[in-house]
């Protein structure tokens, strides 16, 4: 009886030792063992929670783009069965492709040869009469660029020769593309919107730039 007394007080005092002590010989276990006897505190996601995308904000805007004329009657004959109201808004973007140097119109062929034969006197040899173009027919063409600026820098060259009455500007343009705007589209719409781009070639699906959103 004596040795299973002294048994059972060695074991207490064991036990006590351990509780007293379990913090400092084994940091975090008693953390860890706290957080396995409170499952309350662990939180499962539902599968609804894991798979679903992320809502667009208050504010949003996607657009559909850019087509051409007939191209954008046929998209917005798709868009009709969306019945997305007034969240539907339109807007059309005419690219210039290049920009040029020139005179105007002279008038006449001869005319525009009296032009050239002052460029010549300055100096320049590097220009033509434009006559295909009826809008632009008997113009002198002074040089043709792909910016702006570049097309601003030369008109600056000339007239440090005595080129006085030349003028930079747009040469051509491509035709004006329209671009499907929705405001604040659900889900639904922005998938369908991705759906439908595949039946146009060469359209995209794209949030609105800031300065392109319609309020």
């Amino acid at each position: 009886m004596r040795t299973l007394f002294f048994l059972l007080l060695l074991a207490n005092v064991a036990y006590f030792a351990f509780d007293a002590y379990s913090d400092i010989l084994f940091p975090g276990e008693s953390q860890l063992l706290q957080q396995q006897i409170n499952p309350e505190t662990i939180k499962l996601l539902a599968t609804a929670d894991v798979s679903r995308p992320a809502r667009r904000g208050k504010g949003a805007c996607v657009e559909w783009g850019g087509f051409v004329d007939a191209d954008a009657a046929r998209a917005e004959e798709a868009l009709a069965p969306l019945a997305l109201g007034a969240r539907l808004a339109q807007r059309r973007v005419e690219d210039t492709a290049s920009w040029w140097v020139y005179f105007p119109p002279q008038g006449s062929r001869q005319a525009a040869n009296v032009k050239t034969a002052e460029l010549k006197r300055l100096g320049i040899e590097d220009f033509f009469i434009v006559q295909d173009d009826p809008k632009y027919r008997y113009a002198v063409s002074l040089g043709i660029f792909r910016t702006p600026e570049a097309a601003n820098n030369y008109l600056e060259q000339l007239r440090a020769k005595g080129v006085r009455t030349a003028q930079a500007g747009a040469r051509e343009t491509q035709p004006p593309k329209t671009w499907f705007q929705v405001r604040d589209p659900p889900d639904t719409v922005a998938a369908k919107l991705n759906e439908l781009r595949q039946g146009f070639q060469g359209s995209e699906v794209r949030d609105c730039a800031p300065d392109e959103k319609k309020g």
